[in-house]
């Protein structure tokens, strides 16, 4: 399948969705953002065909929230499109959330395309399953596609019991052969395959447990169904040139995520067992942050982090994380304009190569925010994948309004 929306592959879901906008007494809301996106690249790039040292781009997220029945039934609708100067793979566009949930007394359904976050570490999450990556966005993994699902959770004494059934796959998107960000070889999307005979129509199943005990919030989860993180196969375009093409297996996967909150600390643990076709492993991303609160006196709250990520299977890993450190500094002025910056190194035990993210924003008046992304890698050896990316150091400008 290509990428963007497949409709075909949705359609019985968003039948479900149309009937509820029918409803009488109703609410209709209207929000969202737009925004601009300058890339600097300061190196000249690694692969023939990449653009050289600057690109734009532009977004457009609007959001309908539509409700009745005192709010006990509402749909939500989050299209969402980029233009790219350069990729023509990263212009692209995709329906976040079309769903319509109903909220009983202890109980909600949510059926459409949506998006669920599972995790609670800073710098990897490795539980965040449900979603696919939308790879094209930005390579920290934190841009999602929306999934055609029906969720059912379940509020009881004992805990909340979220059950999915997942009738459909996306497939994530990588830079095309223009793209900065990227390995050597382009990722040949075309070809996609699958161990399952039902490919992207494959219907996956979740369940995920969580419960609130004193100080500890704590999330136990199940998956079965196609992998989000799919293999990267040597290959051949229709020209004959060597391309990497995307193979998804089918795992069965098991998982925690675990957070402690103890007075100015934040411990955090994220682990998972995944077993497939060519591996079972166990992988797992932890740490703590501590925060400093009111520094001399000021309004200003500075939050230190460390965090460790280990994966079973070393540098045959398909993870970055495979045996790596991150220290990173987190600072709120708790000002009107909301300013925070975040700053994070990780370094490669294996590999000795490192990367270096700040994020730093600041809205300008009720409407506006500025952002500032910049990122550094180094990375020398071959077998190292940060090693693609030792020539992609760039500064990253966002301009978003919001209405």
């Amino acid at each position: 399948m290509g990428r963007g929306c497949q409709i075909k592959q949705w359609l019985p879901i968003i039948l479900l969705v149309l009937p509820a906008i029918g409803a009488a007494e109703n609410r209709l809301e209207t929000s969202g953002k737009a925004g601009l996106e300058l890339r600097l690249f300061p190196h000249s790039p690694q692969f023939a065909e990449q653009y050289d040292t600057s690109n734009l781009s532009g977004f457009f997220e609007p959001q309908f929230f539509y409700t009745w029945n005192d709010d006990a039934d509402y749909v939500k609708f989050i299209p969402y499109l980029r233009w790219d100067q350069h990729d023509r793979e990263r212009s692209h566009g995709d329906i976040r959330q079309l769903s319509w949930s109903h909220i009983g007394d202890d109980w909600e359904l949510h059926s459409g395309i949506n998006k669920v976050f599972w995790g609670v570490t800073e710098f990897q999450h490795l539980v965040d399953t449900i979603n696919q990556t939308d790879g094209v966005e930005d390579i920290d993994g934190e841009d999602k596609l929306g999934q055609p699902m029906i969720h059912l959770s379940l509020a009881r004494s004992w805990g909340i019991l979220d059950l999915f059934a997942l009738p459909g796959f996306r497939e994530r998107t990588f830079a095309g052969t223009d793209g900065r960000l990227r390995s050597g070889l382009v990722v040949d999307t075309s070809q996609a395959a699958y161990e399952s005979a039902a490919g992207d129509t494959h219907l996956d199943l979740a369940a995920r447990w969580s419960r609130t005990l004193g100080d500890y919030d704590i999330g136990l989860h199940w998956f079965r169904g196609t992998n989000r993180e799919p293999l990267l196969l040597p290959g051949t375009d229709g020209g004959g040139n060597p391309v990497l093409t995307p193979y998804y297996e089918q795992i069965n996967q098991l998982g925690m995520d675990l957070q402690a909150t103890l007075d100015d600390w934040l411990w955090k643990l994220e682990m998972r067992w995944r077993d497939g076709q060519r591996d079972s492993f166990w992988a797992l991303q932890g740490g703590f942050e501590y925060t400093l609160y009111g520094i001399a006196d000021s309004d200003t709250d500075l939050g230190l982090l460390l965090e460790y990520g280990w994966d079973e299977r070393g540098t045959r890993s398909t993870s970055l994380a495979q045996n790596d450190l991150f220290f990173g500094a987190r600072i709120a002025l708790n000002d009107a304009e909301s300013s925070e910056l975040l700053a994070g190194i990780g370094y490669d035990l294996d590999y000795h190569s490192h990367s270096l993210q700040i994020e730093a924003s600041s809205r300008i008046g009720s409407g506006w925010k500025a952002s500032l992304d910049l990122r550094l890698f180094s990375g020398n050896e071959l077998n190292d994948p940060l090693s693609a990316l030792r020539r992609d150091d760039h500064l990253q400008l966002t301009l978003e309004r919001y209405f």
